[in-house]
């Protein structure tokens, strides 16, 4: 598909979605979030997407909410609108995805963009760049999934200093906070974020599914409940074609070639 706001391609399985308006550090409009909703629904049907690369052009990740975007009627933005049929949707999209999704956090990732990034189900980001709450600095409130993040990532006391206090952090804070998984040179950056999302492509794509699914769920499900899901789900992936190629490959000592299926 063609978008006017992102810049796409599969090569080698992996999914690239590059957000593409940096003379605004790639801040949200309305097209920008409808065609976030597209792309990802695009990458949802398509079994040649084996992983997924959410990332910005330019000098940002995402900056958040254009707040110079006003609604094509005038008048006030309603924000309720924003969320429910422009924010949130991307968010489920990108958690209900049965695929990994990676966000490359090149720049910037300020409030809603750094929600966009929260909600992937990894994070690389370049020493260079910064995560910014900035909700409160206008007198908002997190949201776009960030109050559910904060805590579970940061814990509660760091999480309301985090959501109240409007301070930046840096690369390094937000590894050792456990934000991102990992950080790297600017020099090295594209080429580390490129090689995790291809070997995430090259790998058994419906276990990385299950596994998925079934994170998620344990953050909130009695261990009763998770031994019951699992005893379900090692099932399903004990049907698949990849378990079948994983167990030969072991057994004739080479490495596996994972078909996603």
């Amino acid at each position: 598909m063609s978008y006017n706001t992102l810049l796409t391609s599969l090569t080698d399985g992996v999914f690239n979605i590059t957000m593409n308006r940096p003379d605004v550090f790639n801040a949200c409009n309305e097209e920008l979030t409808l065609e976030l909703q597209s792309a990802f629904g695009e990458a949802s049907v398509n079994d040649a997407v084996r992983s997924v690369v959410l990332t910005g052009a330019g000098k940002a990740f995402c900056s958040g909410q254009d707040l110079k975007d006003a609604p094509s009627g005038g008048g006030k933005r309603s924000l309720q609108d924003s969320l429910e049929r422009r924010y949130n949707p991307i968010i489920r999209a990108i958690r209900d995805l049965p695929k990994p999704v990676i966000a490359g956090i090149n720049g910037v990732a300020a409030g809603a963009g750094l929600s966009l990034a929260l909600a992937c189900d990894m994070r690389i980001m370049s020493s260079s760049a910064r995560l910014v709450e900035a909700f409160i600095g206008i007198a908002l409130v997190p949201d776009s999934g960030a109050t559910y993040w904060y805590p579970r990532m940061l814990g509660y006391a760091k999480a309301f200093e985090f959501a109240t206090l409007n301070k930046p952090l840096s690369a390094d804070d937000a590894l050792q906070l456990g934000l991102v998984n990992h950080v790297f040179h600017p020099q090295a950056f594209k080429d580390s974020l490129d090689a995790i999302a291809l070997q995430y492509a090259q790998g058994p794509t419906q276990s990385y599914g299950f596994v998925k699914k079934m994170l998620q769920a344990g953050m909130t499900a009695t261990l009763d409940e998770m031994l019951d899901m699992e005893v379900d789900y090692q099932q399903r992936a004990g049907n698949s074609a990849d378990y079948t190629e994983g167990v030969s490959a072991f057994i004739e000592k080479r490495k596996p070639k994972f078909s996603g299926k």
